[in-house]
């Protein structure tokens, strides 16, 4: 078939799936309780359906009552019996697939159930929907006319009993429907490569030769493939290498730090930039608007969403609203329900509603991932916005950050120390510093109130890193490509102290 027709009936299929999203908008709250209704009646039969007795539940309301909130933690020793092959724990098909996720907090990985539902009514679902979305907004898009690049993770079997686990993407492709394969570069073989710097090597190789339309894949890892690759080619800019590249789909990492750096790889004001928001545990929310900053809530994935007020969280008294309950502007962490056996689950994320109809929002950080030893209660998207405020001033461009406490001793003051490894570095790291300190102050009134006067934080500590410092920290824990991020904030001096080692 000839791939102007395969273009055609590809953008006629995928059009087709915005009349049942266009449903879920117009009736949010009724298709999220029915969603919830029948995970509880499937499940009902599982030792957790029977623990907390499922078939008794007949409302949200009996759901919140009964199920606790829990963490990963919580369900650690079910999901390890279900690796070694214990069936009808937590949902009642069989689970094969475990996504391995680490993040950056932990060095014990977790395992994340994969159901077959959750593979095809979510992540799958979800990849279809970003191109139908995407194909409603630009109706002269020539997307199937080329393959998307994808840089996904490595995959390996566990050993013992038959189950397999790796990167969320590395599951995605070994499962992906051939049509999916045919349009995508590189092979399989390729992209489940296990070594990064092999596979960085094998990844170019194959898709300077292909007719690349999109991209598709983590931002600090997508940078670093696509510099190699105008460096092996000798090229200035990606269009001398692919000139019909039209759109690049990210996700896993803000994009603020990396964006002015990608318009200078893609110089064309044309060249669109879609943002989604997923996780091992499930596919969560896409970007549904040309030049947007915040992202749509999907509905209709076999996810049951709840969110917990910041101000509630890890107390006491923590509870948790149903989407029906939720506010602008207000900081959630998210909870989820899910087609794989995730119940009342901490994702770990922390969101901020932009739009109630339809439900828009911007992810704002990591639960764990902030610093508030102080009172200052500094998050990632605090930070990111600090720097990208900073780095316009200063015409600066910045590869990896992170930053953690200076604890106070005896009559010492507090203070915020940074670990920043620039692309372009400042001329004056005592004004970058400064200014930073400034921009921090204006986006953050508890930051604003302890730097007054020095009174409780003194001015933040930046150093500069060297060249490949952030990248040796993670080859070091085998964290190289894929999935694995730097960890930005944190209470601890852990990561910092590690890298400030190297």
């Amino acid at each position: 078939m000839p791939i102007p027709i395969i273009n055609t009936v590809a953008s006629w299929l995928l059009k087709k799936r915005l009349h049942q999203i266009e449903f879920f908008l117009k009736y949010p709250i009724e298709v999220q309780e029915e969603l919830l209704m029948g995970l509880v009646d499937f499940a009902k039969d599982t030792e957790i359906g029977k623990s907390f007795d499922f078939r008794s539940i007949k409302n949200y309301s009996d759901f919140a009552s009964r199920v606790p909130i829990t963490n990963y933690e919580g369900m650690e020793h079910l999901i390890d019996q279900a690796r070694r092959g214990t069936a009808n724990l937590f949902w009642p098909t069989p689970i094969k697939w475990f996504a391995k996720s680490s993040g950056t907090t932990n060095a014990k990985s977790k395992f994340i159930p994969v159901s077959q539902e959750s593979l095809e009514d979510c992540h799958y679902k979800s990849s279809k929907d970003l191109l139908s979305i995407y194909l409603n907004n630009n109706e002269n898009s020539q997307l199937f006319t080329g393959k998307s690049l994808r840089l996904g993770g490595s995959k390996e079997l566990y050993e013992s009993h038959g189950s397999v686990f790796g990167d969320l993407s590395a599951i995605l492709i070994d499962n992906m429907p051939f049509w999916a394969e045919f349009s995508s570069t590189p092979s399989n073989k390729v992209s489940l490569m296990p070594d990064w710097n092999t596979k960085l090597a094998a990844v170019i190789a194959e898709t300077i030769k292909e007719n690349v339309t999109s991209m598709a894949g983590v931002p600090s890892w997508m940078l670093v493939l696509l510099n190699e690759l105008l460096d092996t080619t000798g090229n200035e800019h990606l269009f001398q290498v692919w000139d019909q590249l039209e759109v690049y789909f990210h996700g896993g990492v803000s994009f603020s730090p990396y964006k002015d750096q990608f318009k200078k790889l893609l110089p064309r004001k044309s060249f669109n930039y879609y943002e989604i928001y997923n996780a091992s545990e499930g596919f969560f929310a896409i970007q549904d608007r040309n030049k947007a900053s915040d992202l749509m809530l999907m509905l209709d994935y076999g996810i049951f969403y709840e969110f917990i007020p910041m101000n509630a969280y890890g107390k006491e008294a923590e509870y948790a609203i149903p989407l029906s309950e939720v506010t602008l502007h207000t900081n959630y962490a998210i909870v989820i329900t899910t087609n794989a056996g995730l119940w009342r689950y901490k994702v770990g994320d922390t969101v901020r509603f932009t739009s109630l109809s339809p439900h828009r929002i911007k992810v704002t950080g990591r639960t764990r991932h902030h610093i508030n030893v102080f009172g200052e209660e500094l998050i990632i998207e605090n930070a990111e916005e600090a720097l990208k405020i900073v780095c316009k001033k200063t015409k600066t461009e910045i590869i990896e950050y992170t930053a953690a406490p200076i604890f106070m001793e005896g009559k010492n003051k507090g203070g915020h120390e940074w670990l920043i490894e620039f692309r372009t570095p400042p001329q004056d790291l005592g004004h970058f510093t400064a200014l930073l300190d400034n921009a921090l102050k204006s986006l953050n009134s508890d930051y604003e109130a302890k730097r007054y006067n020095n009174m409780t934080l003194n001015e933040p500590l930046v150093h500069k890193a060297r060249a490949g410092q952030f990248h040796d920290w993670l080859a070091g824990k085998d964290k190289l490509g894929g999935q694995h991020k730097i960890p930005r904030l944190s209470n601890s001096r852990q990561y910092l102290e590690e890298l400030m080692a190297l």
